[in-house]
């Protein structure tokens, strides 16, 4: 699992942000903590993953890139909307790849 450069962090994420981004390197579950990563497959900019399921198959067996974290599913919405809305305002559309390969 790796880490997006400028991570995206909900309000309440941020008050526990280092025992989260930890639980997420030991594999802990975290009941109410989500994270934001670009989709595995579809059409889709982004997916919100409840972070219990990144052990599951088909995430294990993925490099995944977290691009955002937050503790209810209502504080991930807002921070994949910000992620979408920041994407939108630098490359002026909605190719994802854009802001994840560095250059932005």
């Amino acid at each position: 699992m790796d880490y997006y450069d400028h991570l995206y962090v909900g309000e309440k994420a941020k008050k526990r942000r280092y025992p989260i981004l930890q639980g997420l390197r030991e594999g802990r579950p975290q009941p109410e903590v989500y994270v934001i990563v670009p989709p595995l497959s579809g059409n889709n900019i982004l997916e919100i993953i409840p972070s219990v399921m990144l052990w599951q198959p088909p995430y294990q067996e993925r490099e995944i890139l977290v691009m955002g974290i937050a503790v209810t599913y209502w504080e991930a919405l807002t921070v994949a909307g910000k992620i979408v809305d920041d994407l939108y305002r630098k490359t002026g559309g909605f190719c994802l790849s854009q802001m994840t390969d560095g250059n932005l």
